[in-house]
């Protein structure tokens, strides 16, 4: 994993009036695209449209792709603190989607899981989305969506990392 270089490493401006005026239109776009996202909450298509939340679906889908596990756990992989995957899974719970069990190997300990009802709204949910990136991407070729998927990957991972760096060095003196 490549490391994070320290904020005072960090590039204050663009070097070149070309790359600043990139990096203008990089984060535009970025911002626009935030837009979007929330506006339709990339929700899909049909009656699954907009019917779960987003934090709903990553953690229903953390879940699934990872398998049960821990408040402690859940949260450290998602980038958010313990309370907030507390809060946030409560409604799941509540509603059947999510089951607390215990630890197989400490009683004491609570793990949380993908119940199938929680499975079968994760795949509705999914497959509306898909339809909807079908749609959006329509025109698009194979290897662009790849290419577009490759890049939004490693830019969320970087985001993500750099979010991390500067929450690791604390608060700034």
């Amino acid at each position: 994993m490549p490391s994070i270089p320290a904020s005072s490493d960090l590039p204050t401006a663009a070097e070149t009036p070309a790359e600043a005026g990139l990096l203008d239109a990089l984060q535009h776009q970025v911002a626009v695209f935030a837009r979007r996202a929330e506006q339709t909450r990339l929700g899909g298509v049909g009656q699954a449209r907009n019917s779960m939340d987003r934090a709903a679906y990553l953690l229903l889908n953390r879940l699934d792709l990872e398998g049960p596990m821990g408040v402690k756990a859940l949260a450290g992989g998602m980038g958010i603190d313990s309370s907030t995957v507390t809060r946030q899974v409560a409604p799941l719970v509540d509603g059947g989607l999510v089951k607390r069990t215990s630890h197989p190997e400490d009683g004491r300990a609570v793990v949380l899981a993908l119940s199938p009802r929680g499975l079968a709204r994760l795949e509705e949910v999914r497959s509306s989305r898909r339809e909807l990136m079908a749609l959006v991407t329509r025109d698009w070729t194979e290897e662009e969506r790849e290419a577009f998927t490759s890049l939004l990957t490693r830019f969320n991972v970087s985001l993500s990392e750099l979010m991390a760096s500067v929450q690791d060095a604390g608060p700034a003196t």
